[in-house]
């Protein structure tokens, strides 16, 4: 049996062939740095309680048998890759439905350790969620993080030859709590943090019943993020100054500094403004804008405010954060 840890970049890789194991890691949540932290800037992560397990098993067919199944353990894609369709020097899918994108990481998970080939021949594996797949707590992420560990290859590098991103959803997946994590070209450094904000009883994740691709997003911060000097290093101080806050004044007042702040960079709206105006507290977004959760954070009965508007997820802080 097998769980999360270790992998970082630079690990000597090797496979240990296994009758059977299984891998889990954790979700994610991003409170500071969205955007900036994929070009440097320091950003505090918080790897939440849900996650994905992988279940590798002996087959009784020479091909690779695969099965994902949702957080109530139904099943949601399966299918199965005979080894040819596994060989590194084929051409990858073009595709972007689900099979096309498992046969790409299986792959390139086989370039980065030519022993898992063998190891893929004869197996059944079956990945399951812990949390609904609306939710955007990192199903791709988490499934990378348990693939790497299966293949015994660096998470970081299979992500960023399959997908891109910063890989802090990375080191999400692999830490036992809330961390700062910045990269610079292409060297994750992730720092252990002990966030553990006294006022977290006023603090709620609510799901906005939306996904958002951030494409469009990123694209704006891009062409906008150069014309505001000192815009990393303020996003870092802004994170450094949320990693140590005890505060509840001065907490609320980085949250919404820091929405400021990337709001001007996006020239996009903030979530608060756009969806709720009349609450009595703040609204951060956490990573893409406009979708997935929210943080929001005020006095009296926070959950019955966002039901009452539609929005009926509402978690509280240690419910959600590990």
């Amino acid at each position: 049996h097998a769980q999360c840890g270790g992998g970082g970049p630079g690990k000597a890789q090797g496979i240990i062939i296994i009758m059977s194991a299984t891998y889990r890691s954790h979700g994610k949540l991003l409170l500071t740095g969205e955007y900036a932290v994929l070009d440097g800037a320091e950003a505090l992560g918080l790897p939440a309680r849900f996650g994905q397990t992988l279940n590798i098993s002996e087959g009784n067919t020479p091909v690779l048998l695969w099965k994902s199944l949702d957080h109530e353990g139904k099943t949601w894609f399966e299918t199965e890759f005979r080894p040819g369709e596994l060989d590194p020097d084929e051409k990858d899918p073009s595709g972007d439905d689900t099979r096309d994108i498992l046969q790409g990481l299986l792959r390139e998970a086989v370039r980065l350790n030519p022993k898992f080939y063998t190891e893929l021949k004869g197996k059944q594996a079956i990945s399951q969620l812990e949390f609904p797949r609306s939710w955007g707590l990192g199903s791709s992420s988490t499934l990378i993080s348990n693939i790497a560990q299966w293949a015994g290859i660096d998470p970081y590098i299979l992500l960023w030859n399959a997908f891109g991103g910063s890989g802090y959803d990375i080191a999400c997946a692999r830490a036992d709590g809330p961390l700062i994590y910045r990269v610079q070209e292409r060297i994750p450094v992730t720092e252990s943090i002990a966030f553990n904000p006294p006022f977290h009883e006023r603090l709620f994740f609510v799901h906005l019943n939306r996904k958002q691709s951030s494409r469009e997003a990123i694209s704006q911060y891009r062409k906008n993020f150069q014309n505001y000097e000192g815009f990393l290093e303020e996003v870092s101080a802004l994170t450094r100054a949320v990693a140590t806050c005890t505060d509840w004044d001065a907490f609320t007042s980085l949250m919404r500094k820091h929405e400021n702040l990337l709001s001007g960079v996006l020239e996009m709206e903030r979530v608060q403004d756009q969806l709720f105006p009349d609450f009595d507290g703040f609204v951060k977004s956490l990573g893409a804008w406009g979708g997935d959760f929210v943080m929001a954070g005020g006095e009296g009965d926070i959950p019955s405010y966002f039901r009452a508007k539609g929005y009926g997820t509402v978690l509280r802080y240690r419910d959600m954060v590990l």
